[in-house]
């Protein structure tokens, strides 16, 4: 189980490399740049012991004394400042030249002056110039620190917005098979809550992964180098002992942190899709007086999330105060160890200042890694959602259709939903070119389902669907729909303007073609008569809010006027409007049916009565086939319906 998951955490830490790929140039950059961020903090560690040694007085007051040969020099401490001295000057080619316990610089003036003052220190200039270097090596720790942030955090934000593009994609390309059984508002969660915490922990975390480790390492170097010049390896011990320490509870934290916070995005899934539930149906709780119902409902699914948040905290929480009490510890051993052993100041800054400069990164790389478990939660719930494909499958060698030339032919087709939950069973119908077909029957019979099946929303469960003789799992799916128009009961409209909407699908129609439109669906007159103030440009608003229910039903004819589509499918499109509104959308769908093959569901019989053939679906059965007076002929369900409509 151990071994899966670990595999599991590996495979998912994969895929997301595989998103900072693309970007691997600007994030080199950024590599090169921790790595000087390490060099310089390195550089500035062996450094700083020296300043401090340069200030800390001689043991022997002897040897200040007039100048003398370099070689009388006896006394140790006055001889390692020599000896460093020189060797800055070696090192970095300085315009100067010690001459036994003096300096002579030779650029840009010539001018001498002793190594040791009279308190037995280095003179000041010396220490001076150790401060210029020190400043130096900071300032390029700090630029390079930026250079390295800039560049990591960019490569995690472009990341994470690639996941996003990436989601929504694949999201938008399923088939409605799988919107029909996943929540919006958990898909909306997942599309935005789960990236948005990669977002912030991929792009943090990069920059420390790159940094911090590196930082680590130009202490850990300084420490043994350190440990090496003072011959004093118990700071080395302490190290190498503490760092499991330090681990095993990171770790184990960790994980837990992972768990728990899978589960509250499991929860804040819950509580988006209860805000979209109830903001999109806002219509039927105001009407139902069920506010106070809701926003209990609402508030026992925000609860349970901010408990799960609230025990991740908790456990976060406990990471850093568990990495300093450690060290801490570490810390105050080894200086009762030194005080115990005489070591002097210098020595002392000299071991303990990496470790003091190790600890922030340390405490960054701990984070990172509660931060990483934290955003691998949301990859793992971001890739379970990636990995399920219900997208219609296309073939590599599927036919670019471009006209509709003969007849659609339904043969012998099944359709389930589910296993064991049949709508649709053995039809066969054909639909010529130029024809009127249309389908009614009881509610839930399989109507739509047909017309879905035509449209390739959905795949038959047996039999085939047929364009011009070709299966239309063989079409190309980008061809089959521009041949293909709906205009559905629901009308979808979205939050543009009204010229927008009608050239939803045609963008680049323009905007004459749009008005053209907008006049055989009979929709021309109530944009431009002033009741929308901004005409074709005003605003419909989310859902369509600003337009009445037939205005909204005549813009979607219009939109499959202006497409032009050969095949025309007619949902019950004026079954929710009133007998006038009824008229009017009626008539500007019979200029949308001029010179179209139209396959029409109906609920009243008066808007398909004079259709070319009628059929009657039972039970996922054609029951009964033929026009209107022959169907009313056979006395059997068709006349049934048509006097239960007409009698009245």
């Amino acid at each position: 189980m151990s071994r899966s998951r670990h595999l599991s955490t590996a495979a998912t830490y994969g895929r997301l490399l595989l998103y900072v790929k693309p970007y691997w140039k600007v994030l080199t950059v950024g590599i090169i740049a921790g790595l000087l961020v390490g060099s310089s903090l390195f550089v500035t560690l062996m450094l700083l012991p020296q300043m401090v040694g340069a200030v800390e007085p001689a043991n022997v007051v002897t040897s200040v004394l007039p100048a003398k040969k370099d070689s009388e020099v006896q006394d140790p401490k006055l001889r390692k400042m020599l000896d460093q001295a020189e060797s800055v000057i070696r090192k970095f080619h300085l315009p100067a030249q010690i001459n036994g316990r003096q300096v002579t610089v030779t650029w840009p003036v010539e001018c001498s002056f002793d190594i040791v003052d009279g308190r037995g220190c280095m003179a000041w200039q010396l220490v001076a110039l150790y401060g210029l270097f020190f400043v130096l090596a900071w300032l390029v720790k700090s630029v390079a620190h930026y250079i390295n942030g800039y560049c990591t955090r960019y490569v995690g934000t472009r990341a994470v917005a690639d996941l996003r593009e990436d989601i929504f994609k694949h999201v938008s390309g399923q088939s409605l098979k799988f919107f029909s059984g996943t929540d919006t508002g958990t898909l909306i969660s997942r599309c935005t809550n789960d990236t948005s915490v990669l977002e912030y922990s991929v792009s943090h975390s990069i920059e420390d992964l790159t940094n911090a480790p590196l930082q680590i390492l130009g202490c850990l170097c300084a420490i043994i180098v350190s440990c090496r010049q003072y011959d004093n390896y118990i700071l080395l011990l302490i190290v190498i002992a503490g760092a499991p320490c330090l681990t095993i509870p990171v770790v184990f934290l960790g994980r837990k942190i992972r768990k728990i916070y899978k589960k509250s995005y499991a929860s804040i899934a819950i509580v988006f899709a209860r805000m979209h539930e109830v903001f999109s149906g806002i219509t039927a709780v105001k009407a139902c007086h069920t506010e106070k119902m809701e926003m209990q409902r609402f508030e026992d699914a925000n609860k349970r999330y901010i408990k799960q948040v609230v025990r991740g905290i908790r456990l976060q929480m406990l990471v850093s105060p568990t990495m300093e009490l450690m060290a801490v510890t570490a810390a105050l051993i080894f200086m009762i160890y030194c005080y115990s052993q005489g070591v002097t100041l210098s020595e002392l800054t000299a071991l303990l200042a990496p470790v003091f400069m190790a600890y922030r990164p340390l405490k960054d790389l701990a984070k990172v890694f509660t931060a990483l478990q934290k955003s691998m939660a949301g990859a793992d719930r971001f890739f379970e959602l990636i990995d399920q494909d219900m997208a219609l499958p296309e073939k590599k060698d599927a036919v670019e259709k471009k006209t509709f030339d003969t007849s659609i032919t339904v043969e012998n087709v099944s359709f389930s939903y589910a296993p064991g939950q049949q709508v649709l069973k053995d039809l066969n119908f054909e639909l010529k070119k130029g024809q009127t077909v249309a389908v009614v029957g009881e509610t839930g019979s399989g109507k739509s389902t047909v017309a879905n099946l035509i449209a390739r929303f959905y795949d038959v469960s047996s039999g085939q669907v047929r364009i011009d003789g070709t299966d239309v799992r063989d079409i190309k799916i980008d061809s089959l729909r521009r041949m293909i128009g709906v205009v559905g009961q629901v009308p979808v409209i979205f939050n543009g303007t009204i010229a927008e909407n009608i050239a939803y699908g045609t963008p680049e129609a323009t905007r004459e073609e749009i008005e053209n439109a907008a006049r055989l669906a009979n929709a021309h007159e109530f944009i431009v008569n002033g009741n929308h103030a901004e005409g074709y440009d005003s605003e419909c608003g989310e859902n369509g809010c600003r337009l009445s229910g037939g205005e909204k039903q005549r813009i979607i004819i219009a939109r499959a006027i202006l497409k032009n589509p050969p095949i025309l499918i007619l949902d019950e499109a004026t079954s929710a409007l009133d007998t006038v509104t009824e008229r009017m959308v009626q008539n500007a769908l019979n200029k949308a049916m001029e010179n179209r093959t139209v396959f029409a569901i109906a609920h009243r019989l008066a808007t398909i009565r004079h259709a070319d053939t009628i059929l009657v679906i039972r039970k996922g059965q054609i029951a009964e086939v033929g026009n209107h007076e022959q169907l009313l002929a056979l006395n059997g369900i068709y006349r049934h319906l048509h006097d239960t409509q007409f009698t009245k």
